[in-house]
């Protein structure tokens, strides 16, 4: 697995090095890549969407699996969702995400 920004905050957090608060600021301040797909237009897009989503990395991802893999206990997968969910509906980023959703 490769490391990214979202991994090696976890990494620090399960190491003593940041506390959740830390880690959960951290998870505020930052863009979070869109894990979705768009809407296919067609039907050939349907077919493309078809295949097995990948997952995407320093996304939300990633803190799921550290999940997954029981690296954060349920409160602490809590409280970094609760941080993820506030930066993604932070004016900054649904700029951004509209921007990108142009293009």
């Amino acid at each position: 697995m490769s490391e990214t920004e979202v991994t090696e905050l976890i990494a620090a957090l399960r190491a003593g090095q940041l506390s959740i608060d830390e880690v959960a600021e951290q998870f505020r301040r930052r863009a979070w890549p869109a894990t979705r797909r768009r809407a296919p237009a067609t039907y050939q897009d349907w077919a493309g969407q078809q295949d097995i989503e990948v997952d995407v990395p320093g996304s939300y991802d990633d803190v799921t699996a550290a999940y997954d893999r029981g690296e954060l206990t349920s409160e602490q997968y809590r409280v970094l969702s609760d941080a993820i969910a506030g930066a993604i509906g932070a004016p900054g980023q649904l700029e951004r995400d509209g921007a990108e959703n142009q293009s």
